[in-house]
């Protein structure tokens, strides 16, 4: 078997438009949490993709009816295969698959076509054009649709944990040879919708920041001869835990992942821990901790990615990461988490040998 890796990535966040803009953000250790007086909710500290107008950015044609998080997946998506020709013509086409993490698609779809069916004058008095954003595989449907994507398209729940859903699942594509490439992260939107049902569901006293965006890797089975390799993956683990003791299960988790990849704890370079999670030590090690929720915010499905690029962004960066293993943590208030492994190249945007 090879090893599948990682040779393209893209976000669309709080920081801005583009893998640069996201990059930038990391390195300055700010943060894009902003409090915005004039959000609906209570919880006002939130951090948006600044100045993401739908139109603006992916322009009229076929976005009339566009939710935001398909908007922002299809920008990801569209800044991703841009970047480079290479990238076009290994991402796009036959086989080429698009997996995408979710909490529930659009909340903001779903409440208004349930809303209209309430207010309207009859039931069926809906915006029929908006009836798909209602159902949690739009954003992936359209994204494949805009995009030449013509491969497996997949969408996977899991809220905060989502992001490795989709992993886990895109390296099944590329082990089974059902994909040639796979694009693959999470998407998340930031509407007054979510916010109320995030406020509901945690309580008024939950400090957390909504954050929004999206997130994607290009995934391909193997080093590309010649191309360019920032990671490899060595896999990801997922698991459950009980209240009250999500930082011992992804110790736990942790743990599991290192020995299933074969490596120790000596080998990690650093560590994306999960929203909330204390600080992260094995046998007495505490390896480097990278930026999360308080950069960026509670970016639901989009949290995880954004983990992930926040580890290939510092890799470039930091010498001491080359050839070294990176472990991105992620939980979900519903109980589910996950541990991705990654070995950084040795050469930056080379091959790992």
């Amino acid at each position: 078997m090879t090893t599948p890796v990682i040779t393209a990535w893209s976000a669309v966040s709080p920081f801005g438009l583009g893998r640069e803009a996201f990059a930038a953000g990391v390195a300055s250790g700010a943060s894009a949490v902003a409090r915005l007086e004039e959000w609906p909710v209570p919880r006002q500290r939130v951090a948006p993709v600044p100045g993401f107008v739908v139109e603006e950015v992916l322009g009229r044609k076929g976005t009339r009816s566009m939710d935001r998080v398909s908007a922002l997946a299809a920008a990801a998506a569209g800044e991703l295969l841009a970047a480079s020709g290479r990238h076009r013509e290994v991402a796009a086409g036959e086989r080429a698959a698009l997996v995408l993490g979710t909490t529930a698609g659009s909340s903001k779809s779903m409440m208004d076509i349930t809303r209209d069916t309430h207010t309207r004058a009859m039931p069926f008095h809906i915006d029929t054009p908006r009836i798909p954003n209602a159902i949690m595989n739009s954003s992936a449907a359209q994204c494949a649709i805009r995009h030449n994507l013509k491969g497996p398209n997949t969408t996977v729940a899991g809220g905060r944990a989502a992001g490795l859903f989709a992993l886990r699942y895109a390296l099944r594509l590329l082990d089974s040879g059902r994909a040639r490439s796979v694009l693959c992260g999470g998407a998340e939107e930031l509407t007054p919708d979510r916010g109320w049902l995030e406020h509901q569901a945690d309580g008024p006293g939950r400090p957390t920041a909504l954050g929004e965006g999206c997130s994607l890797l290009l995934l391909e089975p193997a080093a590309p001869v010649g191309g360019p390799v920032l990671a490899e993956v060595l896999g990801v683990t997922l698991g459950v835990f009980r209240d009250g003791e999500q930082d011992a299960a992804l110790a736990n988790c942790l743990s599991r992942a290192l020995a299933r990849a074969g490596v120790t704890a000596a080998d990690l370079w650093a560590v994306s821990p999960a929203l909330g999670q204390g600080e992260v030590r094995l046998e007495g090690l505490a390896p480097h901790a990278l930026p999360g929720e308080e950069a960026w915010g509670d970016a639901g499905a989009a949290a995880a990615p954004f983990q992930i690029a926040s580890v290939l962004a510092a890799a470039e960066q930091d010498p001491a990461a080359r050839g070294r293993i990176a472990a991105v943590l992620s939980a979900d208030p519903d109980h589910v988490l996950g541990c991705a492994l990654f070995r950084i190249a040795k050469e930056p945007g080379g091959a790992h040998v």
